[in-house]
């Protein structure tokens, strides 16, 4: 079930990020963001209800609450129009955990680690625009978003749900160069001119992201 829930991370993030780039309307991104937080919530609390003596399903659920909660309060946040400054900080406390888990994941699945990774990258931007209030980092996080969210979200899910996953040191070497190469991409697209005069829609500088582990 936590699969079926990061399959859906992915639209959230793009659409989170189209949202950060004045493409789609904050309220019409509130939506989706509390439909999959709502999901993320429910999921993992189903698995626990289920398998709660089991150490490992515990260990291995608890972090899609983080990411749950994400969605929730950023979807609320817009909606009833929140100071953004609290959803920053926790931002910060999920980033933190997200270093965490790329770092011990390194051994086991490479891969993960650097999905791991670009999570806690995700949730640092959103630190940085919501905490500190680093609106500069607006266009690089919206375009950061769109072209991470599905590939380390969605794309991830698909595989593991049909059994198709590698946890080689090599993949998880071409998944660190894609990390890079889309990094690089968000920078030369946040300079360019694609978006940049978009509808102007009441954009939100926040998150609309975030995904859950498998």
């Amino acid at each position: 079930m936590g699969n079926i829930g990061l399959l859906f991370v992915g639209i959230v993030l793009l659409v989170n990020g189209l949202n950060s780039l004045g493409v789609v309307p904050a309220r019409s991104a509130a939506i989706l963001n509390l439909f999959v937080g709502t999901m993320q919530v429910v999921l993992p609390t189903i698995i626990l209800i289920q398998n709660g003596s089991d150490a490992a399903v515990v260990s291995g659920t608890w972090p899609t609450y983080l990411f749950g909660f994400t969605y929730l309060y950023f979807g609320l946040g817009i909606l009833l129009k929140l100071e953004p400054e609290g959803f920053g900080w926790f931002s910060a406390f999920v980033a933190a955990l997200a270093f965490y888990h790329a770092i011990i994941s390194v051994a086991g699945d490479p891969v993960y680690a650097v999905i791991w990774l670009t999570w806690g990258i995700m949730w640092t931007l959103f630190f940085l625009l919501l905490a500190l209030g680093r609106s500069s980092l607006t266009r690089f996080t919206g375009w950061f978003l769109v072209l991470l969210g599905i590939p380390s979200c969605s794309l991830p899910a698909l595989l593991l749900i049909n059994g198709v996953w590698s946890t080689s040191p090599a993949v998880g070497v071409f998944a660190l160069a894609l990390l890079a190469a889309a990094t690089a991409l968000a920078v030369a697209l946040t300079r360019s001119s694609v978006f940049r005069d978009a509808a102007r829609v009441e954009a939100t500088p926040s998150p609309a992201v975030v995904a859950e582990p498998a």
